[in-house]
């Protein structure tokens, strides 16, 4: 063998290993949105996943982070995306933290890059520091999404923010400033859906200024952007007969067979994905529109036929029918809804749709039910342990429910029959209101708590 031909043979050796390196995330499904590849909170995982892990063990790795976020790690093709927030020390600069867009090795945890996203831009005459930095929300809770080999961060401030893998950034907009200031009580933070190579973000709000922000008459509406320059396509205002905050909702469009699903202001609707036109509604779960502080923060999940949405405090879930048309408020439109002081209930959770049937996180009951997606009720349910509020959005695969409450604490529980394989504590001991979700790709799961950000093998 001659010289040349041993160099490359090393050379190839390199390469060989840097693939195989590689290999367990790359040729692993993504996690490409924060409900996972089907929109439902499961994952295509075909292998184990994790089961005993705690911060001592199972570790791949763990990297810090600048600041607190609701937003589930997005992974794919090897990298890992999450938004954060980075507040300086200096008092004189309280609440004029940075808005960072950031990218991690999802092999190793390494930092890629790091992106100062945000514009500056503050609504109205709302308190920076109140609004940027709330201890229930903050402007980095809306999860990232990928599409077209680009990645789109979007901020509560409005802040829409594209970039390459590489962290060039492609375009970016503010969408307060395009669409006048939102009206919410509390920090805006619908994540971006992206489907059939478009993005979609619903805007559901208030028709009044509230804490100083918005204006008068305001209306919401859904938009559909170009992800390839950042244009609108089409904007669709969407009315309700909802009063005050009930006009408000945090959820994300759901696609389902064409269609986009949107639930807030009292109804779930179904939109044409080409031109946003409505082609259904049904509604309300609030009869005669008599709460007016019901905002709405889950999103709805398809499963066997229907849409599952969760009214708000300690109210009703309802099974509402797919295959409808025109506008429907009765029991036509519904396959069954629980009573009202029913274990199964959701204020903050979206629930998971797997292996044929829903399974409800109730952060107000402190429970998790597996439900009969044919008659609503419960197959098991189980009681949660601990003080903390469990918020996060329940994943699962390998017959394991994966969801944490908000000191951190990572529950593993046994899709089959309710059993907690594991408790582990991911969280610092002060932690509080950890809210992201749990993002599954290949064998691995990723996690973020108010510190950190652990992908356990």
């Amino acid at each position: 063998m001659t010289l040349r031909n041993i160099a490359s043979f090393k050379l190839n050796q390199r390469v060989l290993a840097v693939l195989l390196l590689w290999l367990p995330i790359l040729s692993g499904e993504s996690w490409d949105n924060w409900r996972g590849p089907h929109y439902n909170g499961t994952s295509d995982s075909s292998g184990a996943l994790p089961e005993v892990f705690d911060r001592s063990q199972g570790v791949k790795w763990e990297t810090k982070l600048p600041g607190v976020s609701a937003a589930t790690p997005i992974v794919s093709r090897g990298r890992v995306f999450i938004p954060s927030i980075s507040v300086s020390k200096d008092s004189s600069k309280k609440g004029r933290g940075e808005l960072l867009a950031m990218c991690f090795d999802a092999n190793t945890g390494k930092l890629m890059w790091s992106r100062n996203a945000g514009s500056g831009y503050r609504p109205g005459q709302a308190d920076g520091f109140d609004y940027m930095l709330h201890d229930r929300s903050n402007y980095a809770s809306p999860s990232p999404v990928v599409g077209l080999g680009l990645v789109y961060f979007f901020f509560g401030n409005g802040d829409l923010v594209a970039y390459d893998f590489v962290g060039k950034e492609q375009w970016r907009r503010n969408l307060q400033q395009d669409y006048g200031d939102f009206c919410f009580q509390w920090t805006f933070s619908a994540s971006p859906t992206f489907f059939t190579n478009k993005l979609y973000i619903p805007i559901l709000q208030r028709d009044e200024p509230v804490h100083g922000r918005g204006e008068e008459n305001a209306q919401s509406f859904l938009l559909c952007i170009d992800p390839k320059n950042g244009k609108t396509i089409w904007q669709h205002y969407r009315p309700s007969a909802a009063k005050k905050e009930s006009l408000e909702s945090f959820g994300t469009i759901i696609p389902h067979n064409g269609e986009l699903l949107v639930a807030g202001g009292d109804v779930l609707s179904s939109h044409d994905s080409t031109t946003g036109k409505e082609l259904w509604r049904w509604g309300t779960w609030n009869p005669g529109h008599r709460q007016q502080w019901w905002r709405l923060v889950p999103s709805p999940v398809i499963g066997n036929g229907v849409a599952l949405v969760c009214a708000p405090k300690k109210a009703p879930i309802f099974a509402i029918k797919l295959d409808q048309q025109g506008s429907n408020s009765g029991p036509d439109g519904l396959r069954w809804e629980t009573s009202e002081d029913s274990v199964l209930t959701s204020d903050v959770p979206t629930p998971l749709f797997y292996r044929g049937d829903f399974f409800v996180l109730s952060d107000l009951r402190k429970s998790l039910s597996r439900v009969n997606p044919e008659t609503g009720k419960p197959i098991w349910s189980l009681t949660l342990p601990g003080k903390y509020k469990w918020r996060g959005s329940p994943t699962a695969g390998d017959g394991k429910i994966y969801f944490m409450n908000h000191n951190g604490m990572v529950l593993v529980v046994s899709s089959e029959d309710g059993k907690i394989l594991n408790q582990a504590e991911m969280g610092g001991t002060y932690d509080d209101n950890t809210r992201s979700s749990i993002a599954i790709v290949a064998n691995n799961l990723f996690i973020r708590t108010n510190e950190n950000l652990y992908c356990i093998e």
